[in-house]
């Protein structure tokens, strides 16, 4: 992060009251101060009979990041139905870095999620992380709809089958190698 300079356009952390991120970027926006509001999907699971419900949720609950000129505009940022605080560091507001947002913005879809994962393609090796397979190597498939799932090819020295796993457990073979 860089130092505050006020009269420059910087992004900065809002602090919002609990659940009212949505809100809150709808007032900012009305003041003309553009945000992002990060989203990512998450499973849920009913208690009562186990059956996945998809959802979205706020990638950084109770915060959102706005876009404005500190000297000029905090005052309204600060005073709008929704904000708690904007966040600082000894009481000086610190900027986000362009990059960190613009890195957000990249891998935020068309549905306007953030994807937690590198992007797959039919064809792409891969390795299985974790669980029953872990270390398996395999050829992605596809994705399964509506769930966090992935199909794969799994070859193996005597077979090769189809497998279904959590997309988390599975990495690109190429950047497993680099990590290890």
């Amino acid at each position: 992060m860089s130092e505050a300079n006020g009269d420059s356009l910087n992004w900065y952390v809002v602090h919002t009251h609990p659940q009212q991120e949505e809100r809150t970027s709808v007032n900012l926006k009305t003041w003309g101060i553009e945000t992002l509001t990060p989203k990512v999907r998450v499973n849920k699971y009913n208690e009562f009979t186990n059956k996945l419900t998809r959802m979205s949720k706020h990638m950084f609950p109770s915060y959102i990041f706005a876009r404005f000129r500190f000297n000029t505009e905090y005052h309204r940022v600060r005073f709008t139905r929704g904000v708690h605080s904007v966040v600082t560091f000894t009481r000086t507001p610190v900027p986000v870095e362009d990059e960190i947002i613009d890195l957000l913005r990249s891998r935020t879809g068309e549905d306007g999620l953030v994807r937690r994962f590198e992007e797959l393609k039919a064809g792409d090796e891969v390795i299985i992380k974790e669980g029953r397979f872990k270390d398996f190597c395999g050829v992605f498939d596809r994705e399964m709809q509506d769930t966090d799932r992935v199909r794969i090819l799994l070859n193996t020295l005597s077979y090769q089958a189809h497998v279904v796993v959590d997309r988390e457990l599975v990495q690109k073979f190429s950047t497993a190698r680099l990590a290890s």
